[in-house]
């Protein structure tokens, strides 16, 4: 059971219920990160439904896909979405460490640090609690994710879909005619930047085309102070 920070009231809720005790407590302190990717729409329909002026953070790394900044679009004409918020990098990160565009290639974990994880430290400075989409089906060091927690900067996170699996996901989508990102009928199962991802996955192991060959898993938004992002030695948060 949660009892730190006064999280018991949140415990062993799930789903809308927990978005909407979340967005009870926190109002306009509680901001929803999303990538816009394959099972994406679930969560930002979810928000919607509690209150579609609720702050959506939108990571703009530079390296997506086309598809989803379409998909991104799309989607926030349908659910109204009112405040989506797209921050990109530092301009000065990547003059310094990535002037060519290519330090995926070389330095996966750079490139993530520089592309997501600054730029969303920064976009969270003044809320007190955030949602994301993360799922214990996807694996690795999310097998035993909680549905409520404290991040590293001691903010409160919610995790809506902890216990959500693929079927749940697609029953979702389905009940509430939830468009699909457009590259999940080419194959892809998770969706993050077009140098880290191809096709790949399955409904038991979704993540499997990101970052393919250098053993991670993660790109670091997600880890606690020390985490690592390789695969078997995440510390999830």
């Amino acid at each position: 059971m949660i009892r730190d920070h006064g999280l018991a009231r949140h415990d062993g809720l799930e789903g809308e219920a927990l978005v909407a005790s979340l967005h009870r407590e926190f109002g306009n302190r509680l901001a929803l990160v999303s990538s816009f990717g394959a099972e994406s729409v679930v969560l930002l329909h979810m928000a919607a439904c509690v209150d579609q002026a609720m702050p959506v953070i939108f990571l703009d790394t530079g390296k997506h896909f086309w598809q989803t900044g379409y998909y991104r679009s799309k989607i926030i004409d349908l659910l109204g979405l009112k405040d989506v918020r797209i921050i990109k990098p530092s301009t000065a990160d990547i003059a310094l460490r990535d002037p060519r565009g290519n330090l995926s290639a070389s330095d996966p974990d750079a490139c993530c640090d520089i592309r997501k994880v600054r730029p969303l430290q920064r976009a969270l400075a003044g809320f007190d609690a955030v949602l994301s989409g993360r799922k214990r089906y996807h694996g690795g060091g999310r097998d035993s994710l909680g549905t409520v927690s404290l991040d590293r900067q001691g903010r409160v996170k919610g995790e809506p879909l902890a216990g959500y699996d693929a079927a749940a996901i697609a029953a979702y989508m389905r009940d509430h005619d939830l468009p699909p990102h457009p590259l999940v009928r080419q194959g892809y199962f998770s969706i993050g930047c077009a140098d880290c991802t191809q096709p790949g996955g399955s409904a038991d192991d979704p993540r499997a085309g990101r970052w393919a060959g250098h053993g991670k898993t993660e790109c670091g938004i997600h880890l606690s102070a020390g985490g690592r992002l390789r695969r078997n030695q995440q510390n999830g948060v």
